[in-house]
């Protein structure tokens, strides 16, 4: 029967170019060597090597059963490598970018649980609405909500956001609640973006509906837009979660209930699906089952996305 070892003795051979060299490689005597490649010969029954005292040649079976084997003992060797990695345990630093209300209310638990459980991890965050070039700030990826455009970089979809319509109870005591969408144009809005005026889509009974509605505050980070809301300066959009989260404590009130932005991708990104470190697959797989138990994931498409 062929002994793997032994194979892999005669590819290392080659690879060395002499007997000696390939003793030394491999940590033992010259003579073992010979001696298990000459068992190798005989137990395929040809000869794979031309030896003289000053060169090592393949004969023609030679050079066939190297390029053949050595491409399995590379796949075995890959194996074993991928083996290694799934059962070593991840250590090291992840560098993670994620939208400011999307990482603050649902990814920190993710964070919180991966550290737990992989003592040897490290986890930089980076919170930020800007879509930062992944490369050049050493990010090993980012989550992404919304549509995403055509590039270089890989996504995973890992489920649908939507945004909730959310007042202050103290705004709604004062100025009323809207009975429908055109209601919206007679409150004051706090606009997500830079400017006091924006066109909301809002998805309902109806289908889409577009209204222009206008505020005394404005500001492109979600941190900002859900403090205004709850201080009373007026309705907002917020990511479901967020807006939840804060009708459970009473700090807001849903408004316009059956009405929500129309749903949008979530996606986590990465530079390559090449070499992406075991730290890193471990961390997209917590993150992916965090995310789909509180009823946000639950896809897992690839599709390529911009920087």
């Amino acid at each position: 029967m062929l002994d793997l070892n032994d194979i892999m003795i005669f590819a290392r051979v080659i690879e060395a170019g002499s007997f000696t060299a390939a003793a030394r490689l491999l940590g033992m005597p010259k003579t073992t060597v010979s001696r298990r490649i000459a068992a190798l010969e005989r137990e395929l029954g040809v000869r794979l090597l031309q030896r003289t005292t000053r060169s090592l040649n393949l004969t023609a079976s030679g050079r066939l059963y190297y390029e053949e084997s050595s491409q399995a003992l590379r796949t075995i060797e890959d194996a074993n490598l991928r083996l290694a990695e799934a059962r070593a345990e991840p250590s090291g630093t992840i560098r993670i970018s994620a939208p400011v209300g999307f990482g603050g209310h649902f990814l920190q638990d993710a964070i919180f649980d991966f550290l737990a459980t992989y003592p040897k991890s490290k986890v930089e965050l980076r919170l930020t609405d800007d879509r930062l070039n992944l490369v050049e700030n050493g990010i090993d990826l980012a989550f992404r909500t919304g549509v995403l455009e055509d590039s270089t970089l890989i996504a995973r979809k890992l489920g649908s956001t939507h945004r909730i319509l959310c007042a202050s109870p103290e705004y709604l005591a004062r100025c009323g609640a809207p009975d429908g969408p055109d209601d919206l144009t007679l409150h004051d809005c706090v606009i997500a973006g830079q400017s006091a005026h924006a066109q909301w889509l809002l998805q309902g009974p109806h289908g889409q509906e577009t209204v222009s509605v206008s505020g005394r505050f404005a500001a492109n980070e979600m941190q900002a837009v859900m403090a205004a809301a709850i201080a009373g300066y007026g309705i907002a959009q917020l990511p479901y979660g967020i807006g939840e989260a804060c009708i459970k404590d009473g700090r807001l009130c849903r408004v316009l209930d059956g009405y929500t932005t129309p749903a949008g991708g979530l996606h986590v990104v990465y530079p390559s699906s090449q070499h992406l470190s075991p730290l890193v697959k471990a961390f997209i797989e917590l993150a992916a089952r965090r995310l789909s138990a509180v009823g946000i994931g639950g896809s897992d498409d690839f599709v390529i996305v911009s920087m």
